[in-house]
């Protein structure tokens, strides 16, 4: 039975990739931040009774929580076959009038917390001479948008220390690639207003916006036999909102 940790689980995409692996019989450490109810809600929903499931409430922009998260991880288990960084959150604001903290929270929670679980799993997956990397980055990383610098930020870094980070790890045949959702029907995008969707919506070829199951599709993929050959990638999921 296979291994798996997921950032950010509780809510959104996160939960949607937490249910599929499930589905598929992976055992699971689950992290999450504050809410505690929709982990428990998750946990519940799970339709496959047999597997694992390990829950730690950490704040992975921190490097000693994020070490916990994964030595708990090989606590449980004797080896992790999958680290999904997915946690992240914004702080949307135009330039001018962009705190440093909304600055800082979004580059710590989104970048500098995939970093820290990537770093503090890399020796470990590294001896096991297997493992795969997804990170979660966004289309805004590859072609920016108003009101978020510091999100834009963050995802583009997401993508530069993928590529970086599967040159370095392929020679210990473990994959690293990372998704960057469109626009993606979650809590995080439901705030928006509905001049901005409509907005968006009239420059999505496929004419509907994503779901959290399309992006759990594509970690499917990313995850199974059928992607053994692919590594430092960006696979799209957009709806040809950007190609």
């Amino acid at each position: 039975m296979k291994t798996a940790i997921i950032t950010g689980a509780s809510k959104g995409i996160g939960a949607v990739i937490a249910k599929r692996l499930n589905e598929l019989g992976y055992n699971l450490i689950l992290n999450y931040r504050n809410s505690t109810a929709a982990m428990d809600e998750l946990i519940n929903s799970f339709t496959n009774k047999d597997t694992k499931n390990v829950i730690v409430q950490c704040d992975i922009s921190n490097f000693d929580d994020a070490k916990n998260l994964i030595d708990t991880a090989y606590n449980n288990f004797k080896t992790v076959d999958v680290l999904i960084n997915n946690a992240g959150v914004t702080k949307d604001n135009i330039l001018p009038m962009m705190a440093e903290d909304e600055f800082d929270v979004v580059i710590n929670t989104n970048l500098k917390g995939s970093f820290n679980c990537s770093r503090h799993i890399a020796k470990k997956m590294m001896k096991q001479k297997c493992g795969r990397i997804i990170n979660i980055s966004s289309v805004v990383g590859l072609m920016g948008n108003s009101g978020q610098v510091n999100y834009s930020a963050s995802k583009a870094g997401i993508i530069g220390m993928t590529k970086s980070m599967a040159r370095e790890m392929a020679r210990k045949n473990i994959l690293v690639n990372a998704i960057a959702p469109g626009f993606i029907q979650t809590e995080m995008t439901d705030i928006l207003p509905v001049d901005v969707k409509n907005e968006m919506l009239k420059n999505i070829p496929l004419q509907r916006f994503g779901s959290p199951s399309d992006i759990a599709d594509a970690v499917e993929f990313l995850i199974s036999d059928k992607a053994s050959y692919i590594t430092g990638q960006v696979l799209s999921v957009n709806g040809g909102f950007y190609m």
